[in-house]
């Protein structure tokens, strides 16, 4: 059996890609999947002479790729689609069976060592929180949805998947219930108050009442479209995040900063783990940066000091003070309505 060539049977790869892409059931998965693939048949086009879908063209591909100075993640994850690829390929009768194990046995980049996450502080998270122009039904959606991905934890998609019908009461507090997360894995949140009264004067403001909470608006401040894709959402923070000192932060750094606020709130990290979804402890002590303490870090003069105001630290985003009708958290010691300058 021949092997599968890149040209002219065009046809064949996109076939091939959606069974790929068919037998993977999470979106994010289906997205950088089809990502890498495209670009792995970007890069077969052009190669000459052309080569075969065999072990060889993978292995160069690879070589390619850490020419670019991918990270170990981001080129496994390329790798591991042409992987099923080629499984499909042979599945399909298009690729011959020892050709196909050949580019399974393709080995990926070995990553060493632990990257560090990206935390903000409880002053930026602060800042970041009060960026929006609450004036507006715009800077009242970005505020609710900045207010949801520090409070609650949530991912991206799972912000752009939140609906009205969520939000219920459990045991005399407000939550996220049957939030279907990574992996189809479904949990509850708890939602701070000051979360629910963020999403309570978006919602008011824009009339939603049922479906999707955070929605496109126009230039006129009128509510189009039924919902924000996960995008959109990482696209929204971008401008905020600059404004407040703070640029390059995405939505999963406005996680591992809700995770962190409740761990120095004294929360156990049993709780932390089922807050964020997380199959394993390890992945929210990754999270947590438990394993490298970089504020209370051995070989500074100033450990004692640290120390002691570690002591001080106030309760973070996650316990609220009433004034009146609205509530937010103590380090800021105003209404959620009104932003901090």
């Amino acid at each position: 059996m021949n092997d599968l060539i890149a040209v002219p049977q065009t046809n064949h790869w996109q076939k091939l890609k959606a069974l790929v892409l068919d037998s993977v059931s999470s979106p994010i998965t289906k997205r950088v999947y089809n990502l890498g693939l495209d670009e792995f048949f970007a890069w077969l086009s052009v190669q000459e002479p052309r080569p075969g879908f065999t072990k060889a063209t993978v292995s160069a591909w690879r070589v390619a790729l850490e020419a670019r100075g991918l990270g170990a993640v981001s080129i496994n994850v390329r790798i591991t689609a042409v992987r099923k690829l080629a499984v499909e390929a042979a599945d399909n009768g298009l690729l011959a069976p020892e050709l196909a194990n050949g580019i399974t046995r393709v080995k990926g980049v070995a990553s060493k060592g632990v990257r560090l996450g990206n935390w903000l502080s409880l002053r930026q998270a602060q800042a970041l929180l009060n960026a929006p122009d609450i004036a507006t039904p715009k800077g009242l959606r970005d505020r609710a949805f900045i207010a949801v991905l520090l409070g609650c934890g949530l991912r991206r998609s799972e912000v752009a998947a939140l609906t009205m019908e969520h939000i219920q009461q459990r045991d005399g507090r407000w939550c996220i219930v049957d939030l279907f997360g990574k992996h189809g894995r479904v949990r509850t949140v708890p939602m701070p108050v000051w979360v629910k009264v963020a999403i309570d004067a978006w919602s008011s403001a824009a009339g939603v009442t049922a479906g999707y909470v955070f929605r496109p608006v126009n230039r006129g401040d009128q509510t189009v479209g039924d919902r924000l894709s996960e995008k959109v959402v990482w696209q929204l923070l971008r401008p905020y995040a600059t404004a407040v000192g703070v640029p390059g932060i995405a939505p999963h750094d406005c996680r591992r900063t809700a995770a962190k606020l409740c761990r120095a709130a004294g929360g156990e990290l049993e709780q932390i783990q089922l807050l964020l979804g997380h199959a394993s402890v390890q992945t929210t002590e990754r999270y947590l940066g438990t394993k490298q303490d970089l504020v209370n870090a051995p070989c500074g003069p100033e450990q004692s000091h640290q120390q002691e105001s570690k002591k001080r630290l106030p309760t973070a985003l996650h316990q609220p003070v009433s004034f009146r009708h609205r509530s937010y958290h103590q380090c800021s010691g105003r209404s959620i309505g009104h932003p901090v300058a």
